[in-house]
């Protein structure tokens, strides 16, 4: 696999598990508002990867402190050995958590067939009829429609999340995303937080949706999920 870093614990990005997290390098996806230029951008890559041995090593050396392991991006299903890196992560005794945009929802079937990931977090970026805008690229939505499906059909704890910024989503284009997944296990609304470096650096300086904004709308969809959440 391209790895292109390695956070050695976090207690936020897999729920209820003491985890490290492995982000992937490379994206077919452009989302302006995305924090991970240097996992995105080929222009951006440092040259100095981890490999695969590299992490492993580290993981066999964290057993008795870690439980989980989150395999995000970048986005993760681009690489050609996930599933061969997944299972040797599985041999060590380690959950997996993936994060996905759900373009390959061919790679998210196998990898659940095979009992490789024990819970998966899709990202839903705009609703269906304004993903392009949002992405910065071509989208077959059948693709992304099916993974919502295999995702919420899989019986594996998921979730689905959406970054929400006023330049790019409005209040009612909150409750379409939302809807799009109504009946999941649980669905986020994340905050779009401004930082140094974007995929769309013209987005740097871009306003947040204020807070009782959010809730207002969190309102309104929560009785749809198990957990609704704003972050």
């Amino acid at each position: 696999m391209l790895i292109g870093g390695l956070q050695k614990m976090t207690l936020l990005d897999y729920p209820g598990q003491v985890a490290a997290t492995i982000f992937t390098l490379g994206c077919n996806f452009r989302c302006h508002f995305c924090h991970n230029p240097g996992l995105v951008l080929p222009e951006k890559f440092e040259p100095n990867l981890r490999t695969d041995k590299d992490v492993l090593d580290f993981l066999r050396a964290r057993k008795k402190l870690l439980d989980a392991v989150c395999i995000t991006g970048g986005e993760p299903t681009l690489q050609k050995d996930l599933a061969e890196f997944c299972a040797a992560v599985k041999d060590l005794g380690y959950k997996i958590k993936l994060d996905t945009n759900g373009f390959r929802p061919s790679i998210i079937q196998k990898l659940i067939n095979r009992r490789l990931i024990d819970y998966v977090a899709m990202d839903i970026k705009a609703p269906w009829a304004k993903y392009e805008r949002v992405v910065g690229v071509k989208v077959d939505l059948d693709k992304l429609r099916q993974s919502v499906k295999i995702i919420m059909d899989s019986k594996l704890p998921h979730e689905f999340r959406s970054t929400v910024l006023p330049g790019l989503h409005t209040p009612e284009d909150v409750v379409k995303m939302a809807r799009q997944v109504k009946g999941a296990d649980a669905f986020y609304i994340q905050r779009f937080k401004p930082a140094p470096e974007l995929v769309d650096q013209n987005f740097i300086q871009e306003k947040r949706f204020l807070l009782k904004d959010l809730e207002i709308i969190r309102e309104e969809v929560k009785d749809w999920f198990g957990i609704c959440k704003l972050r």
